[in-house]
């Protein structure tokens, strides 16, 4: 069955709260447009672009096409224009992707990525990082992605951050990483739009093999995350809640996986694929009144 073209579409009308929450909180954070600056003159946006163009597989229609079409494909339905590059990079033995480059913005997916995803699967990963680069999260992301470089420079340096990386800014991108996330599981379902693709997705994101699933994981997978949104985060105190997001590689799929699921229950996923216009009105603000059922890590 064709997808539904997006037109018109924009992070505001599926930008989780919590997303817009860390995202209030990180730029309320000292110092960061000082560091921005500084990321901007040492070069860090070229670095990052020659890592890519000199290491890893430019994806084209000829040499790999599958993940070429599911790309194009992706980028139509999302509306994201002009469209980004794509690059493979090695196998690392699980599943990889990134969006990176605020000039020149590209999207890459490593073997398994390419190996280990159906085409609709893949469809749901490219999503994620396509909406990245629509949402214009490119420059924030990029500071975490460098940020122990940055640190390094900031300790050996006169910049007037102090330790300011190693502390309260570092674990607001973190944080802001995390729940990112979730728009980006937002913007997958929206390209691959059925459920039970976007889920799976999420399983094999954790390392289970294809080999595994079934009907009955896929349940079971499902219940565990209906299940952890029932967990009260609220009662962990703040250090254990600062070391459970300070891996970011971390994919917390069963976690990602509720707060789909919650998006899909509430009716406001169907509601947005319905709708003859993508775009929301101009006046109407991402709704932040379901941040405060989990205030996981707004209270610093």
């Amino acid at each position: 069955m064709a997808k539904k073209i997006l037109v018109g579409l924009k992070t505001a009308s599926y930008q989780h709260p919590f997303d817009q929450q860390a995202f209030n909180t990180l730029n309320k954070v000292p110092g960061l447009p000082l560091l921005m600056k500084k990321v901007t003159e040492y070069g860090i946006d070229r670095l990052v672009r020659m890592q890519i163009v000199g290491g890893e597989f430019r994806v084209t229609q000829r040499n790999f096409p599958q993940l070429h079409d599911a790309f194009l494909e992706t980028c139509e339905i999302l509306d994201c224009a002009p469209q980004p590059e794509l690059y493979l990079f090695r196998g690392t033995g699980h599943i990889q992707t990134y969006a990176m480059g605020m000039e020149k913005p590209a999207v890459g997916v490593n073997l398994e990525a390419m190996e280990w995803y159906s085409p609709e699967e893949l469809l749901f990963a490219l999503g994620h990082e396509v909406a990245r680069i629509k949402g214009r999260y490119i420059a924030y992301q990029q500071i975490a992605h460098v940020m122990p470089l940055v640190k390094n420079i900031i300790n050996s340096s006169t910049l007037g951050l102090g330790g300011l990386a190693t502390g309260g800014m570092e674990v607001a991108l973190d944080n802001w990483i995390m729940m990112s996330r979730f728009t980006g599981d937002r913007a997958g379902l929206l390209t691959c739009q059925d459920v039970n693709v976007a889920i799976t997705a999420l399983m094999k994101l954790a390392g289970l093999p294809d080999d595994h699933l079934n009907a009955e994981t896929i349940a079971d997978f499902q219940a565990q995350a209906r299940e952890f949104t029932n967990i009260n985060l609220d009662s962990f105190d703040q250090i254990t809640k600062i070391f459970s997001f300070m891996e970011r590689q971390s994919p917390w799929a069963v976690m990602r996986a509720a707060e789909l699921l919650k998006w899909i229950d509430s009716g406001e996923y169907e509601k947005l694929m319905q709708a003859e216009n993508s775009a929301p009105p101009e006046d109407t603000a991402v709704n932040t009144e379901d941040a405060a059922d989990w205030n996981f890590m707004s209270s610093w």
